[in-house]
C-alpha cells in the first residue's frame, strides 16, 4: 500500500511526533507533505529514510496551493491520502478528490470542547470542517473524548475510529545518572523539590497558573520546557514574583522520539554513549551530547523533576503526561483523556486538579511534603505503546481501501460535488492560520 502523508507543518510538536513514531511502524510505503514550516520533525523523518516534501504553502488565501498538491497527488500513485492537522485536513481532502484518490483518512490531533490547535471554533471552522470530512473515508479520533466531539459536530459513527495516540514508554524511563547530570549543569541543588512541565507556551494551555503556583512555594525549582508567545510573559511574571531564579525557561526540547537514526545523537545531557532501540522493552541511555543549546531533551528533564504538572483544562488526549507517568512521576493535570478514560487503577500516579493557582500550590505542597519518590510504570503506559497504534491505524487503511471506489485511471481533475467547490475555495480564508512559512526549504525541491 502506499500512503501520502499531509500535514500542515513539520516543527516540533505533538502530531508531528506522533507522525514520525508511526512512520516507523507502519507496514507501508509512506511519502510526508508539509503545506507549511519543514522543520526538526521534518529533518528527522527524512534522516528515518522516509521522503518529505514541503509544498510552501505561505498562508491559508494560497488557494495556488490547492492544484499543486492534486497534482503531486495524482502523479505519486497513492492508495490513501492521510491528513493531519485542520488546515491539512481542508486542503488534503479537497486535493485527493481531485486527483482521483477516494480512499482519503483524516486524524483529529487537537479538537477541543471549545478550541482546535489553540484557535477558536467559529461557526465557519465548523462549517468548512464538515463540508470537507463528507469528502474523506474515515476519521481517526486520538481518544474517544474526540470522538464524542466529532459526533455532535455531526461527523456519521460509522466513519470515527479511536486510534488513540502512543510513545515510546521506553524512552522515559528513570535514569539517576541523568538526574544528577540536569540538576549540576542547570545549578539546582540535588535536594530541590523541582516541578516540571512541558508543551506550546499559549495561553490555552495555562502555564501562567503554574508559573504563580510555584512562586508561591519557597525553594521550589520549575523547569519548563516549550517555546511560543507567552514565553516572555511567564518570564516577566516570575520576575515580578522574586522568583526569576527558580523558574527556569528551557525553550523548545527534543527527546520524545529516538534519534538514533538522525544522525544528531540520542538525549541530550544524559549518561552514556548507548541509544535506545526501537520499540517496546528497549532501555533509555541517552548521549552526554546536548542535541541544542540551553538545557536538556524531554526524557532528561523528567528524570531531573520530582512532579509533572500539565495544567491544561482541554487535551485531546495528553502525551505529555503518559511520557511523566514513564518516568515514574507523580503527575498533576487539568486535562488527560488517555488517563480520563481509564480505571483510576491504570495511573495510581495520575491525579486531576481544580483549575487554580491555590489548588494547584496546595497539591504540589502536599506532595513536596510527603516526598514524592518514584513510582511503578503504571499500566496505562503500557496500553497506549506506539506500535499498537500502528497496528489499529493499519487497519483503518485496510478498511478505507477496501471500501473506497478504485481509483481512477485517467489524470485529469475529479470535480467536486456540483456547488461545493466554490463554497469550498471561498470559506478557505477561515481556516486556522498558523505563523506564515519561510521560503520553500530544500525540502521542496524533493
Amino acid at each position: 500500500m502506499k500512503v501520502l502523508h499531509v500535514i500542515t507543518g513539520l516543527d516540533v510538536g505533538g502530531a508531528e511526533q506522533q507522525l514520525r513514531l508511526l512512520l516507523r511502524r507502519l507496514p507501508a510505503h509512506c511519502e510526508v507533505v508539509t503545506l507549511t514550516r519543514p522543520g526538526p520533525v521534518a529533518e528527522g523523518i527524512e534522516a528515518d529514510g522516509t521522503p518529505v516534501t514541503h509544498l510552501g504553502m505561505t498562508g491559508n488565501r494560497d488557494l495556488t496551493a490547492l492544484p499543486r498538491l492534486a497534482a503531486l497527488i495524482r502523479e505519486g500513485g497513492y492508495d490513501l491520502v492521510h491528513t493531519h492537522l485542520y488546515r491539512a485536513c481542508v486542503y488534503g481532502r479537497i486535493a485527493a478528490r481531485m486527483a482521483g484518490v477516494r480512499a482519503v483518512v483524516a486524524t483529529e490531533h487537537s479538537l477541543g470542547d471549545a478550541v482546535i490547535e489553540g484557535r477558536r471554533l467559529t461557526r465557519g471552522v465548523r462549517t468548512l470542517y464538515r463540508a470537507t470530512e463528507r469528502l474523506g473515508t474515515a476519521t481517526v479520533a486520538v481518544s474517544d473524548t474526540v470522538a464524542a466531539r466529532l459526533r455532535r459536530w455531526g461527523v456519521p459513527e460509522q466513519r470515527i475510529h479511536v486510534v488513540p495516540g502512543g510513545i515510546e514508554a521506553h524512552r522515559f524511563a528513570f535514569d539517576p545518572a541523568a538526574r544528577a547530570l540536569v540538576r549540576t549543569r542547570l545549578g539546582l541543588p540535588l535536594d530541590a523539590f523541582v516541578v516540571g512541565g512541558a508543551g506550546r507556551l499559549v495561553p490555552g494551555k495555562r502555564f501562567d497558573v503554574l508559573v504563580r503556583a510555584v512562586t508561591q512555594l519557597p525553594g521550589v525549582h520549575l523547569l519548563l520546557a516549550g517555546a511560543g508567545p507567552e514565553r516572555e510573559t511567564l518570564r516577566r511574571m516570575a520576575e515580578q514574583f522574586g522568583s526569576g531564579d527558580r523558574i527556569h525557561l528551557l525553550g523548545e526540547r527534543d527527546g520524545a522520539v529516538d534519534a538514533a537514526s538522525d544522525g544528531r545523537g540520542a538525549a541530550a545531557w544524559g549518561t552514556g554513549g548507548g541509544r535506545g532501540t526501537g520499540g517496546a522493552g528497549g532501555t533509555h541511555a541517552p548521549s552526554a551530547h546536548p542535541q541544542g543549546p540551553g538545557g536538556p531533551d524531554i526524557p532528561g528533564l523528567l528524570s531531573a523533576i520530582d512532579v509533572f504538572v500539565s495544567p491544561s483544562p482541554d487535551e485531546a488526549f495528553g502525551l505529555a503526561v503518559l511520557e511523566a507517568l514513564g518516568s515514574g512521576l507523580h503527575v498533576l493535570y487539568g486535562s488527560c483523556p488517555a488517563v480520563d478514560e481509564l480505571p483510576a487503577d491504570q495511573a495510581p500516579g495520575a491525579r486531576r486538579f481544580s483549575p487554580g493557582v491555590h489548588e494547584l500550590a496546595t497539591a504540589l505542597r502536599e506532595l513536596r511534603r510527603h516526598g514524592p519518590g518514584r513510582l511503578p510504570v503504571p499500566p496505562v503506559v503500557r496500553r497506549y505503546d506506539i506500535t499498537r497504534s500502528a497496528e489499529a491505524l493499519m487497519s483503518v487503511y485496510e478498511q478505507a481501501v477496501a471500501v473506497a471506489p478504485a481509483r481512477r485511471r485517467n489524470r485529469a481533475a475529479v470535480p467536486l460535488p456540483q456547488g461545493r467547490s466554490a463554497a469550498l475555495s471561498a470559506a478557505a480564508v477561515s481556516l486556522p492560520d498558523p505563523a506564515r512559512s519561510p521560503a520553500p526549504s530544500p525540502l521542496s525541491n524533493r
